[in-house]
């Protein structure tokens, strides 16, 4: 019966079934993706060269920057070494990394909202000249030129054409394989686990005070929230407005989901908290008043120190080693090695 809670999308490296579609298993405990498979169907050979483009340098300007850089599959496809995302030439960029798993049921992506389909996501970096300073025309060219490339996309698609809608349709098609369901959370709703008594009383706090934003079970809404942080004065980032340009949306960014936290700090758009401790300060006090704050955070958000520890107890259920340390997600090696400085 374990097996039903473990969802992994087997990726062989065995060519023979290029064009055989992969059927993608929805955890009977969650919502309907958003995503239309129709308009990029799953196969195993797609998959596999999204897997080898995510972990290639060749897709940044100086051949120094992959997807991996910044997210990093130990840590759920998040970083933790820096508050900001790095980029070519050592040059730092203005946001935190967001973690990568259940991009199926996302409606948009960037921290402000700036992309509304996970098929062209991957042009926001490649393009960006603080993260891999490149375009797809000249990702195109090179791996056109690469040893490797003409074959995994004469496998993965029937024309064998090498398109910057090919590399970004598998690039999507890996990242839609980054399911995280399998956390002690998981279980206890499938009947397969049962919370402690402290995760029990964790877990009504977090129902009580946290399921507006981070909505089960994906633990987001996916939506836009100002939840009160103060402005950086050298960022000056101020959300989702420099994208809708409506004044409402002024300090909103997206509600990351509360999965896999163990593993993908810092948090907030600017990784500006360590640990979860100092989250839960933040929102005793938000450090701004503003008439645009999210109506759930009008009152702080109080915890005594033992709810405090319930309430750290049941996060801790939403971590998923399986899906952090899943081989299959890790670096493709057994393509990219052998053609590593050629």
């Amino acid at each position: 019966m374990m097996k039903k809670l473990i969802f992994i999308f087997l990726v062989p490296i065995v060519f023979g079934f290029a064009f055989k579609k992969l059927d993608f298993e929805k955890p009977s405990h969650f919502p309907e993706p958003a995503y239309n498979f129709q308009n990029n169907e799953l196969t195993q050979a797609k998959v596999n060269l999204g897997r080898a483009l995510f972990y290639d340098e060749i897709l940044s300007a100086d051949g120094t920057i992959s997807c991996a850089s910044c997210h990093s599959p130990y840590n759920a496809f998040a970083h933790t070494d820096h508050d900001l995302s790095h980029g070519i030439k050592d040059q730092i960029g203005t946001r935190n990394a967001p973690a990568l798993f259940n991009l199926a049921w996302q409606n948009s992506f960037m921290w402000d909202g700036a992309i509304n389909h996970l098929d062209v996501q991957a042009l926001a970096p490649i393009s960006h000249e603080k993260e891999m300073g490149e375009n797809i025309s000249n990702v195109v060219e090179k791996l056109s030129q690469s040893k490797i490339y003409p074959k995994l996309f004469a496998e993965a698609y029937p024309d064998g054409k090498i398109t910057g809608e090919h590399v970004l349709k598998a690039l999507s098609s890996f990242q839609l394989t980054l399911i995280s369901a399998n956390a002690k959370y998981d279980k206890v709703k499938l009947g397969f686990d049962s919370f402690s008594i402290q995760e029990q009383k964790g877990y009504e706090l977090f129902q009580q005070n946290c399921n507006n934003c981070h909505t089960e079970p994906l633990f987001s809404s996916y939506q836009f929230a100002d939840n009160g942080l103060k402005v950086d004065l050298i960022l000056s980032d101020f959300g989702r407005v420099s994208i809708s340009q409506n004044h409402l949306d002024s300090f909103n960014f997206k509600i990351p989901s509360l999965r896999n936290l163990n593993y993908s700090y810092p948090y907030m758009h600017d990784g500006r908290f360590e640990n979860l401790k100092e989250v839960l300060k933040h929102y005793e006090n938000p450090a701004r008043a503003n008439p645009e704050l999210t109506n759930h955070l009008a009152k702080p958000i109080l915890f005594t120190q033992n709810q405090k520890a319930d309430l750290l107890s049941f996060l801790l259920t939403l971590n998923d080693s399986a899906f952090v340390f899943n081989p299959l997600n890790k670096y493709p090696k057994e393509i990219l090695m052998p053609f590593e400085g050629k």
